[in-house]
């Protein structure tokens, strides 16, 4: 099928579970539930108080704007396809979702890197922090950062769109840009160039920054009071689990989408290439919430607040 009639594609990768499909769907609308109203609560704390509108609750605000993102990228979607027994998609629609869902990752990583950088200076230069990391500069990488990814990917999907396909079955759940550039029978070279260069800016690049901040942290840690080490562990903690869980859930993605995994069980392969889109926005909100008193404080503050005006009402 050439380009100029490719108006579908259809995704190989659902099983055929019965009666089971409605049990799959309730089990994924449940954590769609759960991932967007977790999310959406904390942005909204972080909002309403204006205690929290410092630079590290910011940055964590676009932590969570881009897990609703991403997760409203891939969970209506699937939804959708769990109750289908015809599992296409058109094309358009797939191409919007290789752009969300890989922004989504670049976004993440990106934020990831500058909370690393944002800690560095917390902990290494505490004297210097408020003139260093002020709230305007705060916004500033933010929306350099959206900026960055958005554009980076834009290339990306018109080199993508211009391209002649001779097929139209990709065996994924969703739309992934590698097994769509695939299909197709025209050269694929720039596209590879590009992929590879968009890798390095997406990933490589944001990891620079992240290694520098924690190798400086370290030293602090190790040469500096006992009370500077608990500032570290309890500052940095939620952090880096955050990023090691991200970085496992991509390592996962890269394994799923570049090699064969036809001898990995098809349950296996399916938890892996969802992982990336489930697991990070539900364990961040918890994860940072739980750890910053700050938030923690100012959720119960609010939900208290709640159910004494619903008592009151009552009354």
């Amino acid at each position: 099928m050439l380009n100029s009639t490719l108006s579908y594609l259809v995704l190989g990768a659902y099983l055929h579970v019965g009666n089971l499909k409605y049990m799959c769907f309730m089990i994924t609308a449940m954590l769609y539930l759960v991932i967007f109203s977790v999310n959406t609560s904390l942005i909204v704390v972080i909002c309403i108080n204006r205690s929290l509108h410092e630079p590290m609750y910011i940055f964590l605000c676009s932590l969570f704007v881009n897990e609703l993102y991403g997760s409203t990228g891939l969970f209506p979607f699937l939804l959708v396809q769990i109750l289908s027994d015809i599992h296409t998609v058109s094309a358009s629609f797939c191409f919007l979702q290789i752009f969300c869902l890989h922004t989504y990752v670049c976004i993440e990583i990106c934020n990831l890197a500058v909370m690393s950088y944002d800690r560095y200076l917390a902990i290494c230069c505490p004297l210097q922090y408020n003139t260093r990391m002020t709230f305007k500069k705060a916004v500033i990488f933010i929306i350099v950062i959206w900026l960055y990814c958005v554009l980076m990917f834009l290339i990306m999907l018109s080199l993508n769109i211009r391209l002649t396909r001779c097929g139209n079955i990709i065996n994924s759940l969703f739309c992934r840009n590698y097994l769509v550039v695939k299909l197709a029978c025209s050269d694929t070279k720039v596209n590879h160039i590009y992929g590879l260069f968009g890798t390095v800016l997406a990933i490589l690049v944001p990891l620079l920054p992240i290694l520098f901040s924690y190798v400086k942290i370290l030293k602090v840690c190790f040469s500096g009071s006992k009370q500077t080490r608990q500032k570290a562990v309890s500052t940095c903690t939620p952090h880096l689990a955050s990023l090691l869980n991200f970085s496992f859930a991509c390592c996962f993605e890269i394994l799923q989408s570049r090699f064969d995994m036809s001898s990995v069980p098809s349950v296996l392969r399916i938890i892996l290439s969802l992982y990336f889109l489930i697991i990070p926005p539900l364990l961040n909100p918890v994860m940072f919430g739980l750890q910053m008193s700050n938030i923690l404080n100012t959720f119960k503050h609010v939900l208290c607040f709640k159910r004494t005006a619903y008592r009151r009402d009552k009354m």
